[in-house]
């Protein structure tokens, strides 16, 4: 039984398990992972009614925490989806198994033969908020690029979390791998997240997901290498040339589908000619999907709208907020992006191809979408069957990042009695 109240010796114990767990997994067969998901996948199932009965603990904690409606979404586990949780994990189970996957391979003239060959990154550390169902997504996609795992959930999700690490621990156990594979850190306490940060004897990267202040922390305190999954800015800009009513449809998705996910829209940008032609439509469309709307100039003339205040504009409000503003054509939009944007995921609407084009190069954003709504910021909607976080860094993992983006490589040299000159 683990002493929970020496968190130092706590996570030395996890980091250790995780660490011999990672030499075991970084040559498993890929059938025996993909039945460890399998299996997973067919325990989450089989245990709904427990994971649900669970989430109803941490939705009371969160509600006594006075948590945002939005937060309460991300957090709220149902059938619905419990069920795209068993998806994610036979999604990611049916892919085709990253590790030791050849990346390319040459001959050189001195008779040498290289090979460069994917290879697991070895003891990963997610940290997260809220929502629950990152435990299964993190605890598969590192199990299936044959990493050992260890996953600190937020304190709100901490019964969710648990339920759901035991069906994945139990698809360990029935494909015969180390139950160490995945582990869940066991207590609330912040003192652990800490901890984690300063492992660079167990840990080889932490992923950290969650809000800008988790994100902050981590990056300041880490000793381990991060990938950083930074606040989702996301802005949708309407075009002179957009088509009206895809416009509508997107942007209404954008804001209103879920708001409490990375992917929501959160600022909307508008074209003085696409104003011109089609006045405060896209506006008045927010507002009577009861979004509040907050702009500036011209845009403060549309009834129901509010004064945005400066920091609106490079704010995440994961709410029915959003913030408006016109601007001067592509350029516009681009600057502002480029002033106010967190490099995440940023959408066009239009149907001029060169505009386009502008919009795409210019702009550095891990995502850049066009005619399509920033709530496909998402890894299974990119066919990654899930994801670990949104990576807004440039080194290494960028995007959405699946099984694939959590290995790195090695060379495979072979020789025939070959000596160097």
């Amino acid at each position: 039984m683990k002493d929970l109240g020496d968190i130092p010796a706590l996570m030395a114990e996890i980091g250790a398990t995780a660490k011999a767990a990672a030499a075991e997994l970084c040559f498993a067969p890929a059938d025996r992972k993909e039945a460890a998901l399998v299996a997973a996948a067919e325990a989450v199932w089989a245990r709904r009614q427990e994971i649900v009965e669970a989430n109803a603990k941490d939705l009371a904690y969160g509600a006594e925490k006075g948590l945002s409606p939005a937060m309460m979404d991300r957090l709220m586990l149902d059938e619905a989806r419990i069920r795209g949780i068993v998806g994610g994990l036979r999604s990611v189970a049916a892919q085709a198994d990253p590790v030791g996957a050849v990346m390319a391979e040459w001959d050189m003239p001195s008779g040498l033969h290289i090979q460069r060959v994917r290879t697991p990154l070895g003891v990963i550390g997610v940290i997260y908020e809220s929502r629950p169902n990152v435990t299964a997504d993190a605890g598969a996609l590192c199990l299936k690029s044959g990493n050992a795992v260890i996953l600190r959930g937020g304190s709100e999700s901490f019964h969710s979390s648990r339920a759901i690490h035991a069906c994945l621990v139990a698809g360990l156990k029935e494909a015969g791998l180390p139950e160490a594979a995945i582990q869940l850190v066991p207590t609330r306490d912040r003192a652990a997240v800490s901890e984690m940060l300063r492992m660079v004897a167990h840990i080889d990267v932490i992923v950290p997901r969650g809000g800008k202040g988790l994100v902050g922390l981590v990056q300041k305190e880490a000793r381990v290498p991060v990938f950083a999954h930074l606040e989702g800015i996301c802005h949708v800009y309407a075009d002179g040339d957009a088509d009206l009513e895809k416009a509508r449809a997107v942007i209404l998705n954008a804001k209103t589908r879920r708001t409490g996910i990375c992917g929501a829209a959160e600022c909307l940008l508008i074209d003085r000619r696409f104003h011109a032609k089609h006045g405060a439509v896209l506006i008045a469309d927010l507002l009577k999907a009861g979004v509040e709307v907050r702009t500036e100039g011209e845009l403060l003339e549309v009834p129901g709208t509010v004064p945005a205040a400066p920091e609106d504009f490079g704010r995440e409000f994961l709410d029915m907020i959003i913030a408006a503003k016109l601007v001067d054509g592509v350029d516009g939009a681009i600057a502002h992006i480029r002033r106010h944007g967190s490099q995440h995921t940023e959408a066009i609407l239009t149907e001029n191809d060169e505009t386009a084009a502008r919009f795409f190069e210019r702009l550095d954003s891990a995502i850049l979408m066009r005619n399509a709504s920033t709530q496909f910021a998402d890894g299974g909607e990119f066919g990654m069957g899930a994801e670990i976080g949104i990576a807004t860094g440039k080194l290494h993992a960028r995007g959405p990042v699946g099984a694939e983006q959590l290995t790195s490589f090695k060379y495979l040299v072979t020789g025939d009695g070959t000596v160097r000159a």
